[in-house]
């Protein structure tokens, strides 16, 4: 039986190419001071979900737990209906990153029924909940018209689709068969960021920044353009691999900047239109093993106002605590609205969204809604928002969408 999301998505999809849709800017303006309106977004049985993207016709992705909070599976929203995505084969799944286009297409990780043959669990290991999170080798997936299928590897064992295009172009990484000194025990093999071509069917291997030996990607423009992290295989999540924020464009790999530092230089998204870049990065001077995460953007846009580093084009987002804290930027759309999270320097995190050039604390627009924005992931070109909140049981998706205050 086919599904009801992708068939409204794709109606959706026609009706926007018949009026010439464009930004899609014309439902909010953009110094307009606004509210949300916060709906929760309905969960598997298990007191854990969250959105982690919104496309411009309001359809999440995210992840909801099942009843027992032992298994994670992908899950859709879209004016209410809910879809389970299930597995390949083993206990978990999810839509980790922003995991989709205007299409309806869907893309996210998921464990195949083999047992795992890394003794680290690969990267999944941080999207999955206990107690499977590291038993089964975990695959990169594509699901389309109901149907979910596996990506293909560089030769290892695993692989991790992040993000997708309007032109059904995927991103992530993959496991080789090289053995790479640079891992850290119990790690042996390399990964490489790789883009998926899903009309002819490639699968092309993206090069890491000169010096480096492995790679991943995180998010794609309509244009092509991929960004991503680049440097030692290191533990397969982050910190020394994420040496580089870089981005592939027109055949070469470019280093986008620092913040001072030289790990969890994360590229998070980037615009549709590939003009604005959002993430996180180490603090200088900050342990990479206890990092102190600072959010930041990059541009070549003058209409972006924040204070770039001198002789880049990357600037520091700040923090809900007057600099103080942490940061991560996750979410961004064409009208250059970040959506993240910021924690207190005693770790109270709440959802932020920042636009012409401040930061403000998404908890205190969210009208008469009753729990704590914890987490904003993703902003599409309406505005509207998806994240996570934090209830007196547990953790809630939802999708927020903005009003004129009164």
């Amino acid at each position: 039986m086919q599904h009801p999301i992708p068939r409204l998505v794709v109606i959706a999809s026609a009706a926007l190419a018949m009026i010439g849709y464009g930004t899609g800017f014309e439902a909010a303006e953009q110094d307009a001071e606004v509210t949300y309106k916060v709906q929760p977004l309905s969960s598997l049985g298990g007191n854990s979900s969250r959105g982690n993207g919104v496309n411009d016709w309001g359809l999440v992705t995210g992840f909801s737990n099942l009843t027992d909070d032992a298994a994670r599976r992908a899950t859709l929203w879209f004016h209410g209906h809910q879809i389970e995505l299930r597995t390949l084969g083993g206990t978990n799944s999810s839509v980790a990153w922003s995991g989709q286009n205007n299409s309806g297409l869907v893309v996210g990780i998921a464990q195949s029924d083999k047992l795992q043959t890394r003794r680290d669990g690969w990267s999944c290991r941080a999207f999955f909940p206990a107690p499977d999170r590291a038993k089964y080798t975990c695959l990169g997936f594509v699901w389309e018209w109901g149907r979910m299928r596996p990506l293909p590897t560089l030769g290892g064992d695993n692989g991790f689709a992040a993000s997708a295009n309007n032109t059904r172009q995927v991103v992530g990484w993959a496991e080789t068969t090289v053995v790479d000194p640079s891992c850290t025990f119990p790690d042996q093999l390399q990964f490489r960021a790789v883009l998926w071509d899903l009309h002819t069917n490639q699968t092309l291997e993206l090069p890491p920044f000169d010096g480096d030996s492995s790679g991943a990607a995180t998010a794609i423009s309509d244009r092509g353009q991929v960004v991503g992290i680049s440097g030692d295989c290191d533990q397969s999540v982050g910190r020394r691999t994420a040496r580089h924020a870089v981005l592939w464009e027109d055949g070469t790999v470019k280093d986008l900047g620092n913040l001072g530092a030289d790990t969890w230089n994360t590229p998070t998204a980037i615009t549709k239109d590939g003009d604005i870049i959002v993430g996180f990065a180490n603090a200088p001077g900050a342990d990479p093993d206890d990092p102190g995460f600072r959010a930041w953007l990059w541009t070549e846009r003058h209409d972006i106002a924040c204070p770039k580093l001198p002789g880049t084009n990357i600037c520091d987002l700040g923090t809900l605590d007057d600099g103080n804290g942490t940061a991560e930027a996750w979410g961004v759309n064409g009208r250059g609205q970040v959506v993240g999270t910021s924690c207190s320097p005693t770790g109270n995190c709440r959802a932020f969204l920042w636009e012409n050039g401040g930061m403000k604390d998404l908890d205190l627009l969210k009208g008469n809604y009753p729990h704590l924005l914890l987490n904003a992931m993703d902003i599409n070109n309406l505005g509207q928002i998806t994240g996570r909140a934090q209830t007196s049981s547990g953790f809630e998706a939802f999708i927020a969408t903005p009003k004129r205050r009164n």
